[in-house]
């Protein structure tokens, strides 16, 4: 597929493993947090395939962190995300949609617990930093909001548990899902978190140390060549097969949790205060008109540049597709869409316009895999 080049500038940053990521190969960008991300290196297929078997090194340094910190840090995590954080304990990661005053998503980030009173939100692509100072300023809470100096590597993958004992150790295998703890490279503590945003498996090192973590990526590669490790990032096809949900293309501040199925994340029963608390109640009450589901379409390629029209036999809107790609498992394409009620049932069908061509378009549930 031929593209456009992304133009560098400061306004849109290189991370620290950019020199490295060009000689190995990358084909393609994409910008995220007003950040170069690694979008593709060669072949999505192929590339899905191998992660799916092997083990993978990510620059993910585009998905940023937004620390907070003070006495009142945890009242302002809790402000910002529907999740019910107050029995959250230090050293875990939590996966928190984060609300504005209309009960719409602002964001998906994942939220480690460093302290009673630090905080990092490792955010999807959105400016959270500004939500949080605005909300901090207006409620004047005791706390500094800033972006610190972390650049996260993924090592995703069936082999990476095996890659990463290797290099530090039997105990980092007994780190359990969405855990994280402190890991000695070389003399240099690293946070690593048993999470990624694949379902292969693997961890993400927040590396603060640039120069360790430089080191450490050039280790990984050099240990991980008898687990056939190449450098990847994150694949449109693994992730819309395991149903993870992208901010910005699956969904936005358009939508709410409920329509994105993230109802269990929303604990609305609790005395916990969070921003837009009181519509999220008025729309659990009335019900949602509309869902997040899978589509499957009978085609072995599509390119997806903005949503397409959703409509039932009769030319009536029934939804919007929103991602989608071929997937080799399935021999055909397959998507998110937005679907309104009633049509948002499995075995529903509609049809999408590509090319002048009419199309059948079958509703699924996710993940598909």
């Amino acid at each position: 597929m031929k593209g456009f080049p992304i133009v560098k500038s400061r306004r849109v940053r290189s991370s620290p493993y950019t020199s490295r990521i060009e000689k190995q190969g990358v084909t393609a960008y994409t910008v995220y947090n007003h950040m170069l991300l690694p979008a593709a290196f060669g072949s999505l297929e192929d590339s899905c395939d191998h992660l799916k078997k092997n083990v993978q090194v990510w620059d993910v340094a585009a998905e940023r962190q937004v620390e907070i910190i003070g006495k009142d840090a945890a009242t302002l995590v809790q402000l910002m995300t529907c999740r019910d954080l107050s029995k959250s304990k230090i050293g875990r990661c939590y996966y928190c949609p984060l609300i504005d005053e209309n009960g719409n998503l602002v964001n998906d980030p994942v939220i480690l617990k460093l302290a009673e009173d630090r905080w990092w939100i490792s955010i999807a692509d959105s400016d959270v930093i500004f939500f949080a100072k605005g909300l901090a300023t207006g409620n004047k809470f005791d706390v500094k909001i800033f972006e610190p100096r972390v650049d996260i590597l993924a090592i995703q993958g069936p082999k990476s548990f095996d890659l990463m004992e290797k290099i530090f150790g039997q105990k980092i295998k007994e780190l359990k899902f969405f855990g994280f703890d402190y890991f000695d490279f070389k003399g240099v503590k690293h946070l690593i978190a048993r999470s990624g945003w694949s379902k292969q498996g693997g961890f993400e090192v927040y590396v603060e140390n640039t120069n360790s973590g430089l080191e450490l990526y050039d280790q990984l590669f050099e240990v991980g060549k008898e687990f056939n490790i190449k450098p990847g990032c994150p694949n449109l096809i693994e992730r819309i097969e395991s149903g993870l949900l992208s901010y910005g293309n699956d969904f936005d501040n358009n939508d709410n949790p409920f329509e994105c199925g993230f109802d269990k994340y929303v604990n609305l029963e609790s005395s916990v205060v969070f921003l837009g608390k009181d519509k999220l109640i008025e729309i659990q009450k009335k019900g949602v008109k509309r869902k997040l589901m899978g589509v499957q379409i009978d085609l072995n390629q599509i390119s997806l540049t903005k949503s397409l029209e959703i409509k039932d036999n009769k030319g009536s809107l029934i939804g919007e597709l929103r991602s989608a790609c071929f997937s080799p498992h399935f021999k055909k394409v397959i998507g998110i869409a937005m679907i309104k009620e009633p049509y948002c049932k499995v075995s529903t069908s509609g049809i999408i316009e590509i090319e002048g061509n009419s199309i059948v378009v079958k509703v699924c549930d996710l993940p598909f895999i």
